[in-house]
């Protein structure tokens, strides 16, 4: 896309947030990626690489050789190296700080939104949070960091400390359901808001790629921002064909010179 061409389309955005009374943002893996987080779907990405089913939530509780081939797996996919937000994750912070974003609903697992700077309460994380671990016997919550500094360099996958019960990253497996309560309350903004802006999502993965059209049916612009084609592009108000960090770096800049 010719830089002339983005900015029209930016500014076209910027006449939308400031017009809207509640924005909500949409994010999918071509945000976290600009991170330098894999990608699971695309050409080349993990699923590429690695069998899905072995992602799935019965092989992972009944079969204990696919738990520690997952565990290998997951250390050495780069999923874990410390990364950190890029321009899209800073904007959509700055848009909360500046009172023009209601909530952030995500795809994503990494928890940069958080680290961004937006308030916990105001992302709903449809797949989960990588960052946590949870026994699945007694309970017990550890952080990431906690599990990698004690089972980083071993074969065999981390088991709870205190009673040696099986921990489950906090992240949706393939035929686990998504958090009832997080997707009732994601689906509520979705159809409440008057502007819903997708970034880096394909929206392809279901139930989370019914929100654009709760919010389509509710009335509300919809904005997609994505480096590919989406099935709901013919039904969006705006589609820009770029880069999430690049765009979202733009918009920050063409909102800060109308609010200064």
């Amino acid at each position: 896309m010719f830089e002339s061409n983005l900015r029209e389309k930016v500014k076209k955005l910027a006449d939308f947030i400031m017009s809207s009374r509640k924005t909500v943002v949409f994010t999918g893996a071509g945000v976290s990626t600009e991170s330098g987080i894999p990608d699971f779907r695309s050409p080349g990405g993990i699923w590429s690489r690695f069998d899905p089913d072995d992602f799935t939530i019965d092989k992972f509780l009944y079969s204990p050789e696919t738990r520690n081939k997952q565990w290998r797996f997951l250390v050495q996919s780069g999923l874990f190296k410390e990364v950190e937000p890029n321009d899209a994750h800073k904007t959509i912070a700055w848009l909360e700080s500046i009172g023009k974003l209601a909530c952030v609903i995500t795809q994503n697992i990494d928890n940069l939104h958080q680290k961004a700077g937006n308030d916990p309460a105001r992302v709903y994380e449809l797949h989960g949070n990588m960052n946590w671990m949870s026994c699945l016997d007694c309970g017990k919550r550890y952080s990431l960091d906690e599990i990698l500094e004690k089972f980083a360099t071993s074969p065999q996958a981390p088991v709870c400390e205190t009673c040696q019960g099986i921990l489950k990253s906090e992240v949706v497996y393939f035929g686990e359901a998504l958090p009832h309560r997080t997707l009732a309350e994601a689906s509520h903004h979705a159809a409440t808001c008057d502007l819903f802006i997708v970034v880096g999502s394909s929206l392809v993965v279901y139930p989370a790629a019914f929100l654009p059209s709760y919010a389509k049916d509710a009335g509300a612009r919809l904005v997609i921002i994505n480096m590919s084609d989406t099935p709901f592009d013919s039904d969006a108000d705006l589609v820009i064909r770029a880069a999430a960090g690049e765009t979202m770096r733009l918009l920050r800049e063409e909102l800060s010179c109308r609010l200064n």
